[in-house]
């Protein structure tokens, strides 16, 4: 599963066109707030399950996407975080 077409609609969905014919819709609140890096897993793990954060227009735009090899996507946001790689299979879990 590898995704063919990866865009940005209305300022607030990634929406993910798979190799599979199947197409998702991920809320960038949602991606940010899942961000797999280091820091930002450790910062869940420290606040709770019960943290929602609050975050600027700068946090939510997403500046550029790359994909990493065959297995993932790096989303550089805004505000500079681009320590997250999203494996396809996370990206499809994590998708509405």
């Amino acid at each position: 599963m590898i995704p063919v077409k990866l865009s940005v609609t209305d300022k607030k969905f990634l929406d993910v066109k798979w190799d599979d014919d199947t197409e998702t819709r991920i809320k960038l609140a949602n991606l940010r707030m899942k961000c797999p890096c280091a820091a930002c897993s450790s910062e869940r793990a420290e606040r709770g399950e019960k943290y929602i954060p609050i975050y600027s227009d700068e946090e939510l735009t997403i500046k550029e996407i790359k994909i990493i090899g065959n297995y993932a996507v790096e989303i550089i946001w805004k505000d500079g975080h681009d320590t997250g790689i999203y494996e396809f299979g996370y990206l499809k879990k994590i998708s509405n």
